[in-house]
């Protein structure tokens, strides 16, 4: 009499293991290219806003500095949209009939605020803190790309967590003077390279970026 070491029944499980072993490696060979694709990960969104506000006019031609729409940058998590009443510091005189600008011209009226699409969207479970970044010496470039160059403004960086932690295990490669992180042009002096200014720079302020799940995951 012949003995099984397993019972026939399992002989329909083959199909199946064999599937398995196929199928799930070229899953993960899926997933992983879609999780690092540009559309997954944001890069080169950029939304149509209600206003055609030009970076590139703006920050760029006329070199206004970013802290003075996004005012909370240097001493707040956010780096808040401006108000109506900033863009009409300058379009009350400037232009202010101009058609493009009747979206501002009635929410000034109305106090109704201007509707902006969120570009840098980070999802909730994650923390950032831009006076932080600001106050260590990283860049708006950094993070935001060449602004001063784009008449829409897109998202130029990942954002993604790998991304993120390789900025905090090696921050000599980001780092610049503290009083040229929003000079979008900036590039390290001729007489030395960015990783030899980024550790010197991050031995003078004493910069320990944390690694630590929940210096982000709060």
């Amino acid at each position: 009499m012949t003995r099984y070491t397993f019972p026939k029944w399992t002989n329909t499980l083959r199909p199946a293991l064999a599937a398995g072993l196929v199928g799930i490696p070229l899953y993960l060979v899926v997933l992983i290219a879609y999780g690092t694709h540009a559309r997954t990960t944001a890069v080169g969104y950029e939304p149509r806003q209600p206003v055609r506000y030009s970076h590139a006019l703006h920050a760029g031609q006329l070199g206004i500095d970013c802290r003075y729409c996004h005012s909370t940058v240097e001493k707040a998590g956010m780096a808040a949209l401006p108000p109506t009443q900033t863009c009409m510091n300058c379009h009350q005189k400037i232009r202010a009939n101009s058609d493009k600008l009747r979206p501002v011209r009635e929410s000034f009226a109305t106090g109704m605020p201007i509707p902006w699409i969120k570009v840098h969207d980070l999802p909730d479970y994650v923390y950032f803190n831009h006076s932080a970044h600001v106050a260590s010496g990283v860049g708006c470039a950094t993070c935001h790309g060449r602004i001063d160059k784009m008449e829409v403004v897109q998202q130029a960086q990942p954002l993604t967590m790998g991304w993120c932690l390789d900025c905090h295990r090696h921050p000599e490669k980001y780092l610049r003077p503290v009083e040229d992180v929003t000079r979008l042009d900036w590039t390290p002096p001729s007489n030395g390279d960015q990783a030899t200014l980024g550790r010197r720079l991050q031995n003078l302020a004493r910069i320990r970026p944390s690694t630590d799940c929940a210096t982000c995951h709060r």
